[in-house]
């Protein structure tokens, strides 16, 4: 009889595990890249990797990230939770020195309790280690993160290591940030042999698409074309982990996420809570659905991308004691255990939908990105309007240093041309406390309806929703609704 109960519960513990086995995820994350890819539109660049997931996936056409900076935006995906309520408030290196709270859950470590394995590859850009801790760092010879070939076959070599265990892959280029310095893009692109293993692919100016957000300038075209290298190179770094994937067993038990920090490395885009700044790729292959190659409405944002893993892999986050305060004075002490709560949700049941209920309104909360560029925003985003709520609106609006260094802006301050894209220099510059757009009609966000009469009625009705929102997720700035 004991031999039996002892024979039922190894079986028990290999279905478990085997089951446990079936669910695992790769995220891949690109550093400042929009809709520059040909499953988006773009008929100029050669995105093969991209176009191959979106095939067998879904593209998302509203996925926004909710704050417009490298690290600030990666401390929502992996935590779930906006960073005005975590403390990463913006970049993590250097003297800009923030980071998140140490009570805070990411999803490795969610995972590594679970029982997974999980792995960074690339570029981290988080802080401290110990709340996103990975069990492992696989990162010999990627070069600045951006050969992402490389990458590639370091996270082959891991994958394919005996291990029972499912597996997490966190997968970040560097490509297609511009580089250090007054050459930019350039920097990193002239060699073409330096990155071993990848084939360069090369654009010429002429051939580019200049979005409207942006000047159609020598300038603009010079460094678009190099960008787009930038993000050719990260492509073929794709393909060779799809095909990793293929080869290892593992595309139809691994949910596959492809996405951007934050939108294109130019003055409008990154470090902007308007749409080029925000609205970004995302394509995900949920090898359980069955519909691919569809594009989704659905509205998400990077807050959600935690829950939507932890959905996917069936893991529930253990209940944390919260900090309470003491009773008349005595010291804080810990209360009973509380479900682990996220800001964001679970979208998986809108991938491989084209029109999926109740996905039709998200939020965004920018505060810095370098230490310098104090300017927080708050944005809501419902059906067709979206309302942008400009804290420190008496200020200049700040430039990140790469930014205002980009020949792209230097050309149109030399010039002194007065637009930038759609909008004016000074509009671009002074921002009203309020802005507030139909999006429908007025998608480059130029014709700010927050001083009309006949909208002050949803005006009120976003700004209403806003301070609900920001009182749910422990904003500090909601204070600047009673006192400025």
């Amino acid at each position: 009889m004991i031999r039996i109960l002892i024979a039922v519960f190894s079986l028990t513990l290999v279905a478990a595990n085997s089951a446990m086995a079936a669910k695992n995820v790769v995220i891949f994350v690109v550093d400042d890249q929009g809709f520059q890819a040909g499953c988006y539109g773009n008929k100029a660049i050669k995105t093969p990797g991209i176009d191959r997931l979106s095939a067998s996936g879904t593209r998302f056409s509203d996925a926004y990230c909710t704050s417009a900076s490298c690290s600030a935006s990666r401390s929502v995906l992996m935590t779930g939770l906006y960073n005005h309520a975590t403390g990463h408030y913006g970049h993590a290196h250097s003297y800009n020195h923030f980071s998140t709270y140490d009570s805070v859950k990411s999803l490795p470590v969610i995972l590594n309790e679970a029982g997974y394995r999980t792995c960074s590859v690339g570029k981290y850009h988080l802080a401290p280690e110990r709340t996103y801790h990975f069990q492992e760092y696989r990162n010999e010879g990627v070069q600045g993160n951006r050969n992402a070939v490389r990458m590639a076959l370091n996270a082959k070599e891991w994958i394919e290591e005996e291990d029972d265990r499912p597996f997490f892959l966190y997968f970040c280029t560097s490509d297609p940030h511009r580089g250090g310095g007054p050459g930019g893009f350039s920097n990193y692109n002239n060699d073409p042999d330096y990155y071993p293993g990848v084939t360069p692919i090369r654009y010429r100016p002429e051939d580019v698409v200049v979005p409207p957000w942006l000047p159609d300038s020598e300038e603009c075209r010079t460094e678009l074309a190099e960008y787009y290298q930038a993000i050719s190179r990260l492509d073929e770094g794709l393909g060779v982990l799809l095909d990793a994937l293929v080869e290892t067993g593992h595309w139809d038990d691994t949910l596959i996420m492809f996405l951007s920090d934050n939108g294109p490395p130019f003055p409008g885009a990154k470090t902007n809570l308007y749409e080029p700044g925000m609205n970004l790729p995302l394509i995900v292959r949920n090898p359980d659905s069955e519909n691919a190659g569809i594009e989704t409405d659905a509205k998400v944002t990077w807050a959600d991308v935690t829950p939507t893993v932890l959905d996917y892999c069936g893991v529930t986050p253990k209940p944390a004691p919260p900090i309470v305060p003491g009773p008349n004075g005595d010291p804080p002490r810990r209360a009973e255990p509380q479900p682990y709560r996220f800001h964001g949700r679970s979208f998986l049941s809108a991938v491989g939908q084209e029109h999926p209920d109740g996905f039709d309104e998200v939020y965004a909360s920018h505060t810095f990105h370098e230490i310098t560029m104090y300017y927080p925003m708050r944005v809501i985003i419902s059906g067709k309007y979206k309302y942008i709520f400009n804290i420190a609106h008496q200020l200049p609006y700040p430039f990140a240093s790469d930014l205002y260094a980009s020949p792209t802006w230097q050309g149109v301050l030399k010039r002194k041309e007065e637009l930038y894209g759609k909008r004016t220099v000074y509009a671009y510059l002074h921002r009203p406390r309020h802005e507030l757009y139909d999006l429908s009609a007025d998608p480059h966000e130029v014709n700010n309806l927050a001083f009309q009469a006949d909208h002050q009625q949803t005006l009120e009705k976003l700004q209403a929703k806003m301070q609900a929102w920001q009182l749910e997720t422990r904003d500090p700035w909601h204070l600047k609704w009673e006192y400025e």
